[in-house]
């Protein structure tokens, strides 16, 4: 067995068995999509208890995604100057008091307020789990074992829209918001019990000014490899946000599923993101980063047109749209996503081994910023005259980001996302 393969205990100086990272990298990316997905099937349910419009209600996710953005840009210095260990402790602490807000909350304010401190908690864990990669492993390495990591993630996503389909269904959605600081709780003790401190003493940043981590992020930003991998990251999660932010409002209220058949269509997606995590895996040794990268770049372009046929037909012949038919190009997307995320992400600190706290939070808030400006337009798309109660916004608007996925995963990180050898 290789130095190379995942599947080795690779210490790399910390003596941190291998099954201890992949299961802390799958808790902690994990429970971005548990935070973001497990409520979807009950989100009508919670826009019908506190009389919201479906574009208000979708703030709740909007808000969090803006907040776990700029959460990144404050928690990754500090990861970088004290380590991951007590930035993963706060976190999750917040994180558990926040869900347990949300799960009382009476109002729409204290719901939103609730949110907003579940991102800001959820930006320094996520930020966390994708630096210690880079803190134990050389980049193909890394992303290898990211693979590994966004493979349990997988598993945790496909189990989660199940569940939380059936906690709609008997429990309404506050059951579901109870299941999230249940789960931050578990990993919680998970990381406090086995997962040591990653980050090597000698690799830890001085205490710096505002302005000199500006000037920092201006120098990550300013590299056309973390610009290639974070755009990378962004327009992947971009399209996939558009899903999240509106599938539950066509697939039950247009479409008229129900809501744990809508919890079986999201884990249909995320079977189909797990089976792209595990031809990651296969592919990066054959073919680098930049060749999986380009291999996956056709998926998510061919899902987006299938949406857009769907559309297309739809307006011309007034065709009565079955739920299935827009599965296909939900599979292919994801399928492409669960390449392109766990590339992207090892991507953007593979080039800065001293500062993969910082460049880590900085794609984090330029993926943050993305998706919430993603919110805003479906927000918007959803209200407007002929567009509302239909489909066409979420096949249109993953028709839009499969596009401009494949631009970057097809040109900009073929020209521009060769990670330096000194890296």
């Amino acid at each position: 067995m290789s130095a190379s393969d995942p599947a080795a205990a690779r210490p790399a100086g910390h003596g941190i068995p291998t099954w201890v990272v992949v299961v802390a990298l799958s808790m902690l990316l994990g429970l971005q999509p548990i935070t973001t997905d497990l409520y979807l099937p009950a989100l009508p349910q919670l826009q019908a208890a506190l009389g919201l419009t479906p574009s208000l209600a979708q703030w709740t996710l909007s808000v969090l995604m803006l907040s776990f953005g700029f959460g990144q840009l404050v928690w990754g210095p500090i990861a970088d100057r004290i380590g991951r260990r007590p930035v993963l402790r706060w976190g999750l602490s917040l994180y558990v008091l926040a869900s347990i807000a949300a799960t009382l909350a009476q109002d729409f304010s204290i719901v939103i307020a609730a949110r907003i401190a579940q991102g800001a908690s959820l930006s320094g864990v996520v930020m966390c789990g994708r630096a210690m990669v880079r803190d134990l492993y050389e980049p193909e390495d890394g992303a290898r074992m990211m693979a590994h990591g966004m493979g349990g993630l997988g598993v945790i996503a496909l189990v989660g829209p199940v569940l939380g389909g059936l906690a709609a269904t008997h429990g309404g959605w506050r059951a579901t918001m109870s299941i999230l600081a249940i789960s931050g709780a578990i990993i919680l003790a998970f990381i406090w019990w086995r997962l040591p401190e990653t980050l090597a003493p000698e690799r830890r940043q001085a205490a710096q000014p505002w302005r000199t981590l500006v000037r920092n992020w201006i120098g990550i930003g300013k590299q056309p490899v973390f610009r290639s991998y974070a755009l990378l990251s962004a327009s992947t999660y971009g399209g996939l946000f558009v899903f999240l932010s509106i599938s539950s409002f066509v697939f039950i209220n247009v479409l008229g599923i129900s809501r744990t058949a809508y919890g079986l269509v999201m884990a249909s997606t995320s079977l189909s993101y797990l089976l792209g995590t595990l031809h990651c895996r296969r592919t990066l040794s054959r073919q680098g980063l930049r060749g999986t990268v380009r291999r996956a770049g056709w998926f998510p372009l061919v899902g987006g047109v299938w949406g857009l046929c769907i559309s297309l037909a739809q307006l011309s012949t007034g065709w009565d749209v079955p739920p299935w038919a827009l599965l296909p190009g939900l599979w292919l997307y994801a399928f492409g996503h669960g390449i392109h995320q766990p590339c992207g992400q090892t991507g953007v600190v593979a080039a800065f081994p001293h500062q993969a706290g910082a460049a880590s939070a900085l794609s984090g808030f330029v993926l943050s910023v993305i998706a919430f400006g993603v919110g805003a337009v479906m927000s918007g798309w959803t209200a407007l005259p002929g567009w509302v109660g239909t489909i066409h916004p979420l096949t249109l608007g993953m028709a839009l980001g499969g596009a401009c996925t494949a631009r970057v995963a097809l040109h900009r990180v073929q020209r521009h996302g060769l990670i330096p050898q000194a890296a």
